[in-house]
């Protein structure tokens, strides 16, 4: 196998059991390179999983490779190479946060000058340029967020690990994240698996997405496959939704109220143009302002709301 095919990291079987939950169980799931998202809600097994990687965590049961590496025997290898960035807060009040991303690249095995520099542009990178002399006590939340991000960077890994790194952060907070999120991926070339509880994050910035609940596997997909065209057109207008909705059912479309929004089913084999006319013509029949007509794209969260096989 070259370097180019083995995945980011892969799991087989993998099981975790403490003595009151299984925070994963039987967990078979791989990924490659790029941003790949691990989704889940609070507890469903996301940490747990990214500490066995590291080789911090033994597993129960099953076996986990990261970059090739085997957790259990490579973990100070693995470290090496990959970044992390925790879930939460561990950064010391009483130092800048040049001392800490320098002495972290030094952990890393960087000499001191190189380690001086790497921390210096990785500090600009993550936007703490001109505040980076500056005690982290005295940083707000996006600061001390951007810190462990520049620390998880700073060695030039391989693949980084980023636990909920969008926490606490407001909304402009959280795009500018994830901008940074996207940009390690696409402009630096370095993987990264990205956990999140909020669904909608993960959709801007994956190619690829895996969805665990109670530490089992429901989905792994490219992020073009959650989010496929689907066989419904969305429908949204100022005013008048219900006589819209009502003309609609009295012509025989079979139409969905989610809010505002009117979602109309093309059957299965249609033309969805005839769907289109039957849309546009009752809207303007009924002189309504149309907002939006577009076929609906399958969301991420609809992945819990599917039946279990």
């Amino acid at each position: 196998m070259t370097t180019s095919t083995i995945p980011s990291f892969a799991t087989e079987g993998l099981t975790k059991r403490f003595p009151r939950v299984t925070a994963l169980d039987d967990l078979t799931v791989a990924a490659g390179t790029g941003v790949t998202g691990l989704v889940g809600a609070n507890g469903a097994g996301k940490s747990t999983l990214i500490k066995i990687l590291l080789g911090l965590l033994p597993a129960t049961a099953g076996r986990a490779s990261v970059l090739g590496m085997e957790p259990a025997a490579q973990g100070q290898e693995i470290r090496r190479a990959v970044g992390y960035m925790p879930e939460h807060d561990c950064l010391p009040p009483d130092v800048s946060a040049t001392e800490f991303v320098v002495h972290m690249a030094r952990m890393s095995g960087l000499p001191r000058t190189a380690a001086r520099e790497r921390a210096a542009d990785t500090l600009r990178h993550v936007g703490l340029d001109e505040e980076r002399y500056r005690p982290i006590g005295g940083y707000s939340t996006g600061m001390r967020q951007r810190v462990k991000l520049a620390q998880a960077l700073v060695h030039d890994p391989r693949l980084v690990f980023l636990d909920e790194p969008t926490n606490g952060l407001d909304p402009q907070g959280r795009d500018e994240m994830l901008a940074l999120i996207r940009r390690i991926g696409t402009e630096f070339g370095i993987s990264v698996l990205v956990t999140s509880h909020l669904l909608g994050e993960l959709e801007r910035v994956c190619d690829h997405v895996i969805v665990i609940d109670g530490g089992r596997l429901l989905r792994s997909s490219a992020i073009r496959e959650f989010t496929r065209a689907s066989e419904s057109i969305a429908v949204e207008v100022e005013e008048g939704w219900r006589p819209l909705a009502d003309r609609l059912a009295g012509i025989g479309e079979e139409v969905a109220v989610e809010g505002r929004v009117l979602t109309v089913r093309v059957p299965a084999g249609a033309d969805p143009g005839r769907t289109y006319d039957a849309v546009r013509d009752a809207v303007c029949d009924l002189n309504l302002s149309l907002v939006r007509l577009e076929q609906r794209r399958g969301r991420i969260e609809d992945v819990f709301k599917e039946p279990v096989a």
